[in-house]
């Protein structure tokens, strides 16, 4: 105060006559304008349903002039926050038309080529061709590994055939009740007593639920070692039967079940590289989710007049199984990949875009069109090579097609068309995805 020349006198308290009359006031005359009232809350009664406590809402909002039309959050934004939040909502969270052009046609085509001239001349029957010899090679090599996992030591027989022994290993180990193959044995553990029909070694796989490598056989396998039964398809029906009584280990229901688990993954890899006792190649596991052509008991095919029921059985018994699934796989990935690799380079090199921009991600709905062009031609590849070389016989064709690439095909069909029929809504697998990186983000914050 004293650098900027002021004087200051403690002892001086006087006040200026204008501030002596403003502090001059009757504090208790004082009385307000305006009477403040407290706004009444809302009773909610815990016995009531949830239709009556709506209706108490309702009434409370009007009673008390609250508005419960419209988005409340709208009145805390700004027109210019809205705006924002709107093109946000439009640019990424919306179903939007694709805008390929003709290049991007023509590349998701040559990528679908690609892969079909690969799945022609490198596929072919099942286990007779490089790629397949691979695939066997491979599924050989994880049985094996599955076993070491679960305590094998290796063949006792240094010159011995590892694979084999490996198999064997799993099949004492990790036997269940529902391994039936054969119909008319009396003998619970070989046969059905006539109740499944044509049950051989080489379709029980298929036939026997539990032996599929899906969630289904898993569910499946999990009830027959409970109940002590073994279910089946044959005809188009599901078929139960009684076993042998099944004890599984563990001293509660979780750790039975997990027991039965373990059953089942364990007897799934001794099936996968056929039987230690079979005889070349052997009979595998079917393709996940393939058991259910079982129920399509419909239609009349071949000499025979079967069913496509009985047709998708033949095929399995002529090795289209897990194995020969590998080797199909390669393909659908080489068009996989290609597509999203091209589109990658194309965005970057031609549309010059960051590279954060660039991350082939399924939503992008000009990538999701040329994933469903370059499929498409790989199934219009593998059709027309299947349907001349089949010369007219069912089995063949189903034989040298390509399942996996039919079933990537149809679920980009399926999402294609949703998502042209639902153009300018929201897309609630994209709007869930933001929210969880939101959502992580502010617990990285947090910690």
């Amino acid at each position: 105060m004293a650098a900027e020349g002021i004087v200051y006198d403690p002892g001086d308290c006087s006040l200026e006559l204008e501030v002596e009359l403003a502090l001059d006031v009757d504090v208790e005359g004082i009385t307000a304008r305006h009477e403040i009232s407290l706004i009444k809350a809302l009773e909610h009664d815990n016995e009531a349903d949830w239709e009556s406590y709506i209706a108490s809402i309702r009434s409370y909002a009007s009673e008390n002039g609250v508005n419960l039309e419209g988005d409340p959050f709208a009145r805390l934004m700004t027109e210019s926050q809205r705006i924002e939040i709107t093109k946000r909502i439009n640019d990424d969270l919306t179903y939007k038309k694709s805008n390929c052009d003709k290049y991007d046609y023509m590349i998701a085509a040559t990528c679908g080529m690609v892969a079909g001239l690969v799945d022609v001349f490198f596929i072919g029957l099942p286990g007779t061709s490089k790629i397949g010899e691979a695939a066997d090679k491979t599924v050989d090599s994880a049985v094996m590994g599955v076993s070491k996992l679960f305590g094998w030591k290796g063949p006792r027989d240094p010159e011995g055939n590892s694979v084999k022994s490996a198999v064997g290993y799993l099949e004492r180990n990790y036997s269940v009740n529902y391994d039936q193959a054969l119909s008319n044995s009396p003998n619970k553990k070989m046969g059905t007593s006539g109740q499944v029909k044509n049950l051989t070694p080489k379709n029980h796989h298929i036939k026997s639920l539990g032996h599929s490598p899906d969630l289904i056989g898993l569910l499946f396998s999990i009830i027959n070692q409970f109940t002590s039964t073994s279910t089946f398809v044959s005809d188009g029906r599901l078929i139960t039967i009684d076993t042998e009584t099944f004890e599984l280990k563990g001293n509660n229901f979780p750790a039975k079940v997990f027991a039965g688990f373990c059953n089942w993954l364990g007897h799934i890899a001794s099936d996968m590289a056929g039987s230690s006792g079979s005889k070349g190649r052997g009979a595998g596991v079917p393709i996940p989710f393939y058991s259910l052509l079982q129920f399509i008991d419909v239609g009349s095919f071949g000499q025979h007049r079967d069913t496509f029921a009985k047709v998708a059985v033949k095929v399995f018994e002529e090795g289209y199984d897990l194995r020969h699934g590998v080797a199909l796989a390669v393909p659908v990935l080489i068009a996989e990949l290609m597509t999203r690799l091209a589109w990658t380079f194309k965005q970057k090199v031609y549309h010059q875009k960051e590279w954060n921009e660039c991350i082939p991600t399924a939503n992008n709905p000009e990538l999701r069109r040329m994933l469903l062009v370059a499929h498409g031609t790989l199934c219009l590849v593998d059709g027309v090579d299947a349907g001349l070389r089949s010369g007219g016989d069912i089995v063949q064709f189903m034989l040298r097609s390509n399942i996996l690439a039919w079933a990537r095909f149809g679920t980009l069909a399926i999402k294609e068309l949703r998502a042209w029929y639902k153009v300018g809504h929201i897309d609630i697998d994209a709007a869930n995805e933001h929210l969880d990186k939101e959502y992580a983000k502010l617990l990285e914050n947090q910690l």
